[in-house]
């Protein structure tokens, strides 16, 4: 029912789930771990969720909710730079003493099969962010936005493992650079050369 909030015992549900996963992986948290740290009976668990498969796709469809939800919030900005925030954001979040990784990317990692539904709700966000780029890019009067976008999710994808593997400052910095040559036009291309020309 539109409006309804979802059951305190759901939420306590997700939320335990969204930590265990996020923190040890899906497939190693089972489901009567989940249940007794959210303090639910087994009844209530499948009450919510038909299969751990459909808490894991639930679980999914939160990240991805909170996401559009962080980008909404942003203020109101010239397209180049609500791009640039949302970069800033992810190089905030990478660089935090809590991550581990994309939730998104970790939880692909774990279910190969393309069709599967979990899957399936990982496209559903990779389409919106991928889409979220291009409609940026168009406002900012980006010559070929639909290209760019492209390799704006790769420098997304790269800069979600990168936090998880290398120095933080030299992927925020190597971030920079990579959003300041993609974005950059002809004009914008002329200015960054001769100012680099020194180095």
């Amino acid at each position: 029912m539109e409006g309804r909030r979802p059951s305190a015992a759901r939420t306590r549900v997700l939320d335990t789930a969204a930590r265990l996963f996020y923190g040890e992986g899906v497939h190693t948290v089972g489901i009567d771990r989940i249940i007794a740290e959210a303090g639910v009976a087994k009844a209530t668990f499948y009450k919510h969720f038909k299969s751990k498969d459909d808490l894991v796709r639930a679980y999914v469809t939160e990240q991805d909710a909170r996401q559009r939800a962080a980008v909404g919030a942003m203020d109101a900005a010239p397209a180049r730079e609500k791009l640039m925030a949302i970069f800033a954001f992810m190089c905030e979040f990478g660089a935090g003493p809590t991550y581990r990784g994309c939730p998104f990317v970790n939880t692909a990692a774990e279910y190969p099969d393309p069709e599967h539904p979990v899957r399936q709700a990982i496209a559903e966000y990779r389409r919106w962010i991928r889409d979220l780029y291009r409609d940026l890019l168009a406002a900012d009067g980006h010559p070929d936005a639909e290209r760019t976008a492209d390799i704006l999710l790769l420098l997304r994808d790269g800069l979600v493992v990168g936090f998880d593997l290398d120095d933080p400052a030299r992927v925020r910095a190597a971030v920079r650079e990579a959003l300041t040559r993609v974005l950059a036009t002809d004009g914008d291309r002329d200015v960054r050369v001769s100012a680099a020309g020194g180095r």
